[in-house]
């Protein structure tokens, strides 16, 4: 389709069993709104989509002919549906349901508009909530009957796009908080998430993919999450009807040298060494679509100018080309750095974290959801069993032993729900019949301990000196060297004081010995003479 070229424009309305009759020569002599929406002057309707009930085929009939002969340029297809009681909200609700469902949309390429002048309140009403939850990716249009001499003439009348507010109808707005908490169950893989602050992340994350095609940034370390939640991202605005094309995904620290390019846009034959044939690139793959890059804050400074022209004129040049092709995508960004401090050091373009950072979600990590590791280990479980192909399961004293460990200051979870997935999955391999017993789990939970303590005292040591500074460093005892080492990591990871209270001290307040983890931890800095400044993610990223 040629850039410039216009979109059709496709109506979906029901036939007004009353208010579009009329019989003989003086049916012309009165208003009859499916009629007269297609002469309006500054409407052209290209397709009309006449829905009508099995009792008025011949109305439907008549006003086909009809508009043929006012609008000769208007497609009139005609659907019947099922509806025997237009008053039936249920009924009518259901057969329109069915209709959207099985109707071949394309948003990329048709404007949509339900007429909503016609039919029952009923219909006009489950029109209005098909259209509100995206089922029918349309907007609302009104036909009113001509006035003042027009008036009783036959005359077109007019029209208007309006959306209508249907906060009265208490029933259809359960309904759509049904729909969002499906969403939310979805975004979350129908895990029962109890962490306040991730599930918020949730509910904001569920609104903007259903309402906006501006880029998403999720940040967050490594193994969080960021890449199944840009798939389910995806799958729900699929079934909302937001994209018709693919998901498309890369991980962009894979990309090396001149492939780099290519692979990001593409190229034509003969563009360099090797390039034997065209390449489309993943830009024109997720065209209609998503595109998720991962680690994005991993491309050069050529690919982002690219990447920064795409989004902002959906048009590029594949290498070795003088030819510009053009691509419709919607983009989520993943990172598990600062790109703020790249800005500042210069190697993230300024103007493309502008452009990506319009919406912003952090994803917390694993050991800053000590709550939601309980539903996740089910989950695992269950993941476990598919790739296993049997039933993988943990018996009561297996799984308490594991979860005390697991939520505990020793648990370190570096990986993130990737220890969590690996842990399960070989505890799940090596159980006798796939019963997870409490030896496997104590064979487990000596292999993690093992992983993350190979990489952690060099680190630690090196923690304490960054902030205290190397002569204050060595002045430490080993002991609380290294336990200062462990306060300032977990300090790093958490977004607050308050937060990284709650991880140091979860011990102790599960027995309910400390009322104030924020203050606790802030008279533990205080000892050394440190703030909360001092060994948070701000402090670590003054001192870089």
């Amino acid at each position: 389709m040629a850039k410039n070229a216009r979109r059709k424009t496709v109506v979906i309305g029901m036939l007004g069993t009353t208010i579009d009759q009329g019989q003989g020569p003086k049916r012309w002599e009165k208003w009859r709104p499916t009629v007269a929406l297609c002469q309006q002057e500054d409407l052209l309707v290209d397709r009309l989509e006449l829905l009508y009930p099995p009792s008025a085929g011949v109305l439907a009939a008549t006003v086909t002919e009809d508009i043929r002969q006012v609008s000769p340029e208007t497609e009139v297809q005609g659907a019947e549906v099922g509806i025997q009681n237009p008053w039936d909200l249920e009924q009518v609700y259901g057969a329109l349901l069915d209709y959207a469902r099985s109707y071949p949309f394309q948003p990329e390429q048709e404007d949509y508009l339900v007429h909503i002048t016609t039919g029952t309140h009923i219909a006009q009403i489950c029109m209005f909530l098909l259209v509100e939850s995206r089922h029918i990716p349309a907007r609302l249009v009104q036909t009113s009957p001509p006035t003042g001499r027009d008036k009783g003439l036959g005359g077109m009348g007019g029209h208007t796009l309006i959306d209508l507010d249907l906060s009265r109808y208490d029933t259809l707005a359960a309904r759509f908080q049904q729909e969002q908490r499906e969403g939310l169950a979805f975004l979350k893989a129908g895990i029962d998430t109890r962490n306040a602050a991730f599930n918020r992340i949730i509910e904001r994350i569920e609104q903007v993919a259903i309402s906006s095609r501006a880029p998403l940034l999720i940040t967050g370390p490594t193994g969080a999450g960021k890449s199944q939640l840009a798939r389910r991202i995806y799958a729900l605005k699929k079934t909302r009807r937001q994209v018709s094309g693919p998901f498309v995904d890369l991980n962009c620290a894979t990309l090396r040298g001149d492939g780099a390019m290519s692979a990001l846009f593409g190229h034509v034959k003969g563009a360099f060494t090797g390039a034997v044939g065209d390449r489309p690139g993943l830009l024109r793959q997720a065209n209609g679509g998503v595109l998720f890059l991962d680690e994005i804050g991993e491309l050069g400074a050529d690919e982002q100018a690219m990447l920064l022209r795409a989004l902002e004129d959906k048009r590029f040049l594949p290498v070795g080309s003088d030819k510009e092709v053009e691509s419709d995508f919607q983009l989520i960004a993943g990172t598990n750095r600062d790109l703020q401090v790249d800005v500042e050091r210069g190697r993230f373009r300024e103007d493309l974290l502008a452009r990506i950072n319009l919406w912003t979600f952090r994803l917390p990590a694993l050991r800053e959801r000590p709550e939601d590791i309980p539903p996740n280990l089910l989950y695992e479980l269950d993941q476990a069993s598919q790739a296993l192909e049997m039933r993988v399961t943990m018996n009561k004293e297996a799984q308490e032993y594991f979860l005390r460990f697991a939520i505990s200051p020793e648990a370190r979870w570096s990986g993130n729900f990737r220890d969590l997935n690996a842990a399960v999955l070989r505890m799940g391999t090596l159980a006798s019949g796939g019963r997870i017993t409490r030896e496997d789990v104590d064979e487990e939970l000596e292999r993690l301990r093992g992983q993350w303590t190979k990489t952690a005292p060099s680190g630690a040591v090196d923690l304490v000196a960054e902030v205290l500074g190397a002569e204050l460093a060595s002045e430490l005892d080993r002991f609380d060297r290294v336990q200062l080492a462990d306060v300032i990591s977990v300090c790093r990871q958490a977004r607050s004081l308050s937060e990284a209270g709650r991880l140091l001290f979860a011990q102790s307040r599960a027995r309910k010995q400390s009322t104030n983890d924020a203050d606790r931890l802030r008279k533990y800095l205080t000892r050394f003479g440190l703030g909360w400044d001092d060994v948070s993610r701000r402090g670590a990223a003054e001192l870089s």
